[in-house]
């Protein structure tokens, strides 16, 4: 009877022990596919103001020609 005790209370800590190894990994990961989110948030944004800045500058060297031709 102490035997069958024994090995219950052994599956039990290792059952446990297994799940938050699960756990650990599962944090771990979800921490990895925060990131890589992260850094492909800051791509995207930093191309987007890259291409608008690129925008702004054309169109104010635009007005700025159209206003030099008016005042000559």
């Amino acid at each position: 009877m102490k035997n069958i005790i024994t090995i219950s209370v052994f599956a039990v800590a290792l059952a446990l022990s297994a799940s938050a190894q699960t756990a650990t990994q599962d944090m771990k990961n979800a921490g990895s596919d925060t990131k890589q989110a992260a850094k492909d948030t800051g791509k995207g944004v930093a191309k987007g103001a890259k291409k608008t800045g690129k925008a702004v500058k054309h169109g104010t060297n635009k007005a700025a020609h159209k206003v030099a031709q008016k005042t000559q």
